[in-house]
């Protein structure tokens, strides 16, 4: 049990039996009896639809301390992100609002950590950068002093991004899994495994 006024965004709570997600809270100071009042937004995690709950800061709130699983995605489409634990083969989806960046939801192949609860996955933690190859994009440019102008390319994962114009199919390059932008060429790797430029 916490104290509400310090429920934060992120943590799975169980209130009147239910499991929810705490999105956001917001701590105002009220004078007289009343007290300081927490205002939080949860999402119910069986059902997925929002609630609004106040508490008087001081009123304890049941927190639940989710299940920490390493899984692999395998997918995503227009709803979720499907993952499989790839020591029980058992599969978990997961809503598009809770998976994360919109590139983190398509790397492919890509091991996460997702934080279950008793109503199902609360969040996954996304690494902050995945290497992704080319699938496809305009042959590759060499200009001097023009580095403003890039080019659209599809990665294997299905994701369309835009890339400087020197890069070329079948690159592996590195992309910010939240935002989904390109970051850098990917480091080649020599014969011992050791990165090389």
């Amino acid at each position: 049990m916490i104290p509400a006024s310090e429920l934060r965004q992120g943590i799975a709570v169980r209130l009147e039996g239910v499991v929810y997600k705490v999105l956001s809270v917001e701590t105002h100071g009220v004078g007289g009896k009343m007290g300081a009042v927490t205002h939080a937004k949860l999402r119910n995690l069986r059902t997925g639809t929002l609630r609004e709950w106040r508490f008087r800061a001081a009123e304890a709130v049941e927190d639940v301390e989710p299940e920490r699983q390493t899984l692999q995605f395998l997918y995503g489409d227009a709803e979720a992100a499907h993952f499989m634990n790839p020591e029980t083969f058992e599969q978990v989806d997961m809503e598009v609002s809770r998976g994360g960046g919109r590139a983190g939801v398509r790397a492919g192949g890509v091991t996460v950590a997702v934080e279950v609860g008793v109503g199902g996955p609360l969040g996954v933690a996304l690494p902050g950068v995945a290497e992704v190859r080319i699938d496809a994009t305009a042959p590759p440019v060499h200009t001097q002093g023009n580095d403003n102008v890039w080019k659209e390319a599809r990665l294997e994962n299905g994701l369309t991004i835009m890339v400087p114009p020197f890069i070329a199919p079948g690159e592996v390059v590195r992309v910010d899994v939240e935002s989904g932008a390109y970051i850098e060429r990917a480091k080649k790797k020599g014969p011992s495994g050791a990165a090389r430029a």
